[in-house]
């Protein structure tokens, strides 16, 4: 068993407690915790459990509740449920709120526990090496993609590298609570740039006039960054976010469908206002004319993201 296959207990009763932590101790490394708001407290300075198996009726706050609580600190652990009182809707609620693995009655056979907490380990195991699988696709995808982009296109790179910064900052001011999802999304804004001359986007950064076929060149390059990312896992809510950098919060820009303010994705809405800040920038405004400029544009930008770009970056 590996050292963080530990397996957490709780109960109400410390005897039930103690009894428990005696017959499992030779199989599994067991800890035990008095109460549902002790519980928390281990989890959250003791985690990560492979599993957590928790007495249904307690006070002040049920099992399925603690489970549900505990599912947000540690979403990988295994959660089940141990009672003596038990019934069918009790059950489908418990499955329902808690995503819980197993409901057990008392008295439970010591022989029937392990083996249930055995599996129980064996489910851990199976979700912490899928989460691992894909975290290592995502971040190998991701380096890769990045550096394709800076050999390529060393402009759009540059431009991407930029706002990463921006855009976490901004993110975290308006408290966005998956922050990666953001920096992943700033950090590949630009992937679909690889199809495009490098001198199109010195042009357009610049801001010289662009032909027309440069401007549709242009225009096209967060859609195929999307479509690259939506094949890879992990990675839709992402593309979104990246075909719709480009959307104006009135409806206008692209993509040409309905979508409007609260419809457009809310880092698309963050990234276009960094993004256009950046190009302001890159071409020679200072950064207090910058914001000016996109404050002067009522309808383009969402106005709360163009508020926090404002508080967030320093201006000259």
């Amino acid at each position: 068993m590996l050292s963080n296959e530990r397996i957490l207990l709780v109960d109400d009763d410390q005897s039930l407690l103690d009894s428990s932590k005696r017959n499992l101790r030779r199989y599994f490394d067991v800890e035990t915790a008095l109460g549902p708001k002790e519980g928390l407290k281990v989890i959250a300075e003791r985690e990560p459990f492979a599993v957590i198996v928790s007495d249904l009726r307690m006070p002040k706050m049920d099992g399925i509740e603690y489970l549900s609580w505990a599912r947000k600190i540690t979403p990988d652990s295994v959660r089940m449920i141990l009672t003596g009182n038990a019934d069918l809707e009790t059950a489908i609620q418990a499955v329902n709120e808690g995503r819980i693995f197993r409901f057990m009655t008392k008295p439970c056979p010591i022989e029937t526990l392990v083996n249930v907490l055995r599996l129980g380990i064996e489910q851990y195991r199976l979700i912490t090496a899928e989460k691992e699988l894909l975290e290592k696709t995502l971040k190998g995808s991701i380096r890769m993609l990045t550096d394709l982009l800076a050999m390529i296109n060393p402009e759009a790179f540059g431009r991407s590298a930029r706002t990463v910064k921006y855009a976490c900052e901004v993110a975290r001011q308006m408290g966005v609570e998956e922050l990666w999802k953001i920096e992943t999304a700033a950090l590949l804004s630009q992937v679909g740039c690889v199809a495009l001359p490098e001198e199109t986007l010195k042009k357009r950064y610049s801001g010289d006039d662009l032909s027309s076929e440069e401007i549709r060149q242009f225009r096209s390059h967060p859609k195929i960054a999307s479509d690259l990312l939506s094949h890879i896992p992990r990675l839709q809510e992402v593309a979104k976010i990246i075909e719709y950098q480009e959307k104006h919060y009135n409806g206008s820009g692209l993509p040409d469908d309905s979508s409007e303010s609260a419809d457009i994705p809310f880092g698309s809405r963050i990234l276009k206002a960094v993004l256009d800040f950046d190009l302001l920038e890159t071409r020679g405004l200072s950064r207090t004319a910058a914001m000016e400029e996109m404050k002067a544009q009522p309808g383009k930008y969402d106005p709360e993201a163009v508020s926090y770009t404002h508080l967030t970056l320093p201006t000259n």
